[in-house]
């Protein structure tokens, strides 16, 4: 397919620039794939659309403070870093601008205590370096005192405090992003709540989320496209509930493309049917790894049974995706509705439930 086939018309004043003042209250667009049809709802009516023994699936991976504003200890120039994946304890792959200032072993300070500093090394691409991190006590309390939020650029907006608890979801648990899982952005302990009293299950993954995810594909076929890989965990209870689940005839509904990514990488390591996955107590072969599994039609989904998500870019993997678990035809003219109903787009905006 031409990626050309993944485009939409999308006012720019229809972009959330920031949060539903109540996580809950934003609109859903539900698209049940096997009648093709719309309904038009709230977020909030998530629990009437799920059966008691349905099993919801989310990522608790959680954002950590990767964008960080320095400047050259030789010459006070300025360098704006963004981390994007850890390879030991104190060295990262990261974004760096400008990359031409930035030589191998050029020192960059962020205030001057010296404190906390990193040291450029090799290339790792275009635009990035392997860069080395100097500082004494934990990483995340470093990070929490000069690195900030990393909005998406489409925000067009800098960071403002309130992203701090915006951008992270009420589970976030285990720091490694560096975007968030946003389709789990809508959830408050209230649904949660409610979810839970429908007698609809929960297990939690992790999938540390990059940037890669949400390039867009500038190839131009979709084929042509690689994903960069990211780490993930699916722990021992996630198993055995998504066993009980498939065995007990009850719908996996996976909470955002990390987890249906996650979940099919999953089932593409472990070629039994996860009904008969062997070991004890019913255990598959690999359960984490780094995943860069690019899912797109014709895709026989394997896991997932439903899935909850938000509104995409043009010509990202995340729609790719999106339409490879319904019809593309069928996803855009979805996507049309949502533009003349003028629903919010983004990782700020509103979701689709796709059953």
């Amino acid at each position: 397919m031409r990626t050309e086939l993944f485009d939409y018309h999308l006012p720019p004043e229809l972009i959330a620039r920031y949060p539903a003042k109540i996580r809950r209250k934003c609109r859903m667009l539900v698209l049940d794939r096997a009648a093709g049809s719309v309904t038009h709802a709230q977020f909030e009516d998530l629990p009437l659309y799920l059966q008691p023994g349905d099993l919801t699936v989310f990522n608790n991976t959680k954002v950590i403070p990767a964008r960080l504003l320095g400047h050259k200890a030789e010459t006070g120039g300025k360098i704006e870093i963004f981390l994007l994946r850890k390879l030991d304890c104190r060295r990262w792959e990261a974004l760096v601008r400008p990359n031409a200032r930035c030589k191998p072993g050029t020192v960059i300070e962020f205030d001057k205590t010296g404190k906390f500093t990193v040291i450029a090394e090799g290339d790792a691409g275009p635009g990035k370096r392997i860069i080395r991190l100097k500082y004494q006590g934990s990483l995340e309390r470093v990070l929490r005192q000069y690195g900030h939020t990393p909005l998406p650029p489409y925000l067009n907006r800098p960071a403002e405090r309130a992203d701090v608890r915006d951008y992270q979801t009420v589970f976030a648990r285990k720091p490694g992003a560096v975007a968030s899982p946003t389709a789990s952005l809508h959830f408050d302990r209230v649904i949660l709540e409610r979810l839970k009293r429908t007698g609809v299950k929960r297990a939690e993954i992790t999938l540390h989320v990059g940037e890669g995810s949400f390039r867009p594909i500038k190839t131009e076929t979709v084929a042509a496209h690689r994903l960069e890989a990211e780490e993930f965990d699916v722990p021992r209870a996630a198993i055995k509930r998504i066993i009980a689940a498939r065995r007990g005839g009850h719908r996996v509904v996976a909470v955002g493309t990390t987890v249906a990514r996650t979940l099919e990488t999953l089932a593409a390591w472990n070629h039994e049917p996860v009904e008969t996955w062997a070991g004890s107590p019913g255990q598959p072969k690999r359960t984490y790894g780094a995943s860069n599994l690019f899912i797109a039609a014709p895709y026989e989904f394997r896991l997932v049974d439903a899935l909850l998500t938000n509104f995409h870019l043009p010509r990202s993997s995340l729609l790719v995706l999106v339409s490879a678990f319904a019809e593309r035809e069928l996803v855009l003219a979805a996507y049309r509705q949502a533009v003349e109903k003028k629903y919010r787009f983004y990782s700020y905006g509103d979701c689709m439930l796709l059953l």
